[in-house]
């Protein structure tokens, strides 16, 4: 009878145990966002965005976007026009900075004397000490460009003109976007809406470093229809490089619907196909690690207008925030996107989106 009592209560044990572990959490909560539609302020100067094509934060949680002075339209410029159409508005200076409060802190960029500014510009980026990099993707803009966090400009990477193709080692072709390696002092750029490859510079003197296309191979210039997530090629546009902390190298390859990931050598490691179904623009705009952790990342996806959360080691997507529309919190042509320290994300519009948006993490 005592073996028979001993026994019943290991099984009530056991069975008490398996439906703790049941119940524990496996991974965690992923982030949640809610838009705050007051971010950012109002602009001076009876200033006005055109297409905002970049977002970035620094080291202070400052906000930086580029975007297009030149396609804002007759009608949004009136108060330039000669007689004046309207009260409002007038362009404002291609490079803005704000704080996480909206307010605007400097504004400055355009064509200046010993460098060469984009027809159409495309990306900007803040490195560790400060320095803005900036791009563009006409089809004449085969160069990325360095300025002090005051706009003094201190190195320009390729020239305005022709692009010598995807194995050229001194001239661009439209470049995306770019990311430094503050250690080794290397500035990787995803190269772009014409090359097909990523290509590495040192980030002080401009010298060349090395390059390569989809897989590690070497880049070729043939056309390869695009929606293809196991292409042998980079489509156009290679639309972003964002480097880890694990020293991993995450390249949005836009029109393939996937991400591509290698080591700093230009080594492949693996790709994630991403809404595989989608074709339009394709659905791998940009991405950026959710927080410190980067257990999650954020990818923009312009063409169906949403920010997906994922689980940055297996591609799972556990969560999204945004849909296509004109309110607050809705997306059209969702472009870049940046998280501050706190890990609020910030995202920018495109086409005739033109505007900035700010999402805080729901606590």
């Amino acid at each position: 009878m005592t073996k028979l009592i001993r026994n019943s209560f290991l099984i009530l044990l056991l069975s008490l145990s398996n439906l703790c572990f049941a119940q524990a959490p496996v991974t965690g909560k992923a982030p949640q966002y809610k838009v705050d539609p007051y971010w950012p302020k109002a602009l001076p100067n009876n200033w006005i965005l055109g297409q905002v094509a970049g977002v970035t934060t620094d080291k202070n949680d400052h906000i930086w976007i580029i975007h297009r002075p030149l396609t804002v339209t007759d009608d949004e410029k009136g108060a330039t026009l000669t007689p004046k159409r309207s009260k409002c508005c007038i362009p404002a200076p291609p490079v803005l900075e704000f704080d996480k409060s909206g307010n605007l802190i400097q504004a400055w960029g355009g064509p200046g004397s010993g460098y060469n500014w984009p027809k159409n510009e495309h990306g900007i980026y803040i490195d560790p000490n400060g320095n803005v990099w900036v791009g563009g993707n006409d089809k004449t803009d085969h160069m990325i460009l360095k300025f002090t966090p005051q706009g003094k400009f201190l190195l320009q990477i390729g020239s305005p003109g022709e692009s010598l193709g995807s194995n050229d080692k001194t001239q661009l072709g439209r470049p995306a976007h770019m990311n430094v390696d503050p250690v080794a002092n290397e500035i990787y750029i995803a190269d772009g809406y014409l090359n097909q490859r990523v290509i590495v510079f040192d980030s002080n003197t401009g010298a060349y470093k090395r390059h390569w296309g989809a897989y590690g191979n070497v880049p070729t210039d043939e056309k390869i229809p695009n929606f293809n997530p196991s292409s042998p090629q980079f489509a156009n546009p290679v639309h972003c490089v964002r480097l880890m902390k694990d020293n991993t190298l995450f390249v949005c390859d836009r029109a393939n619907n996937r991400i591509q990931v290698f080591e700093k050598s230009g080594k492949f490691i693996r790709e994630m196909a991403f809404e595989t179904e989608t074709k339009g623009s394709g659905s791998v705009w940009d991405l950026i690690p959710s927080d410190a952790s980067q257990k999650y990342i954020l990818i923009a996806d312009g063409t169906n207008n949403e920010v997906s959360v994922i689980v940055r080691e297996t591609g799972q997507k556990v969560g999204s925030f945004g849909r296509s529309g004109r309110n607050a919190g809705e997306f059209h042509w969702v472009h870049n996107i940046a998280v501050d320290s706190e890990g609020s994300v910030y995202t920018t519009e495109v086409d005739t989106g033109k505007r900035a948006q700010r999402f805080t993490k729901v606590k």
